[in-house]
């Protein structure tokens, strides 16, 4: 039986007490609540009606407003404001568009309305100016919408088979293409950077695992590290780790770590990085032999999601020789599908690789199938309260 309004509004003041304790999760634990105390009072109507139009309409209405540069007029503004009719002016673009657009978009939360035509940026439309979040607008409404707008569409053509083809999915159905997602990422260009820059978005003020209270990174990497082992001086590979973010922010956040942090990824990848003496950015296929020897640590980061059981073991696989049995650990920082209620985060996440590549989030027994397969054994899982990634730390079977 789904709780009552009463219930959740119960549940509600207890976890705003522990969000103003700042207590793990309860920010996490807010969100869900909120959403369930919506779901518990709208009427079937008003559901669809979210769903149907005003959700789709405050998305179109977002990507319109990153092209016409409204939300930067609207940050310029500052705290008096700017009218509908001067921000039309500044975008050349019809005055009664843009009030229509901006009615809904400030019903819709995203901005503010103040007095009659009148409006000003909220914490999110100005966070909608910074590249990062801007280009994830333009990625999710490009590149991932068309595939969930074709969804049902594409399962019907195959009579609601579960596609399992990096090759043949709803997002090549979507775009009418016969390459996988990453290919054809890296044949267009603008999206491929607009991907890149999105992914740092995407993990912005969320739980990481560099985080003091998820992984004992003094403990678990720092302490035994041995700066002789293989001549390298390596910490820690990132095996497809993108731009770097992850990298930096663990430097950031552990600024004395000794070592050599390595990144690696796709030449067209890595073509983009600026290693800032952070990092050592290096295009490699982790597909073949990891050519990095013996380093403290081998890191994954939502890259196992994008592929199937076998190849993920296959990616795996070459990294096993590299490794130094006994010194050498193998971390895997992934969703983990609980068995029973997981949170919208997790099921929107497995949904997306599901539309993009035809892949799905995974299950904890799921995963250790994976690493046996590959050689390897789960020491520990590590995870934050109410967070959506967790770490798997692995070593050589």
């Amino acid at each position: 039986m789904s709780p009552t309004p009463e219930a959740i509004l119960a549940q509600l003041q207890a976890t705003g007490s522990a969000y103003s304790e700042k207590k793990p999760g309860a920010r996490e634990q807010l969100l869900n609540l909120a959403h369930s105390l919506i779901s518990s009072l709208e009427l079937p109507s008003e559901a669809i009606q979210r769903m149907g139009w005003a959700e789709p309409a405050r998305a179109a209405h977002c990507r319109i407003a990153v092209d016409l540069g409204l939300f930067e007029s609207l940050k310029d503004s500052g705290e008096l404001g700017i009218s509908g009719k001067a921000l039309a002016a500044k975008a050349g673009a019809d005055e009664t568009l843009i009030a229509r657009t901006l009615k809904h978009l400030a019903a819709m939360n995203v901005v503010a309305e103040t007095g009659a035509d009148k409006y000003v940026g909220t914490p999110l439309s100005n966070a909608l100016t910074e590249p990062k979040y801007r280009d994830g607008i333009i990625y999710t409404y490009d590149v991932a919408g068309p595939s969930f707008r074709g969804l049902p569409e594409y399962l019907k053509s195959i009579k609601y088979a579960l596609p399992t083809k990096l090759t043949d999915g709803p997002f090549q159905g979507a775009h009418k293409t016969e390459l996988p997602f990453f290919a054809w990422l890296d044949q267009s260009p603008p999206y491929l950077e607009k991907f890149n820059n999105y992914m740092s978005a995407y993990r912005a003020g969320k739980p990481s695992w560099v985080d003091q209270g998820f992984y004992p990174i003094e403990e678990r990497l720092v302490e035994g590290f041995d700066a002789n082992t293989g001549g390298n001086d390596v910490l820690l590979v990132d095996v497809g780790g993108g731009l770097g973010h992850d990298l930096r922010e663990l430097k950031e956040k552990h600024p004395s770590l000794p070592g050599k942090l390595i990144l690696q990824d796709r030449p067209e990848v890595i073509s983009a990085v600026s290693s800032g003496g952070v990092l050592e950015a290096t295009a490699h296929d982790f597909f073949t032999p990891q050519p990095v020897k013996e380093a403290r640590a081998y890191y994954l980061h939502s890259v196992l999601h994008d592929w199937d059981d076998d190849d993920c073991v296959r990616i795996l696989e070459q990294l096993r020789p590299a490794m130094k049995l006994g010194y050498s650990k193998l971390l895997v920082n992934e969703i983990i599908v609980p068995d029973r209620n997981p949170t919208w985060p997790v099921t929107s996440m497995d949904q997306l690789v599901f539309v993009l590549g035809a892949m799905g989030e995974r299950t904890e027994a799921r995963w250790e199938d994976i690493l046996k397969r590959a050689g390897f054994k789960v020491v520990h899982i590590y995870s934050y309260e109410m967070g959506s990634e967790s770490l798997i730390e692995a070593e050589l079977a």
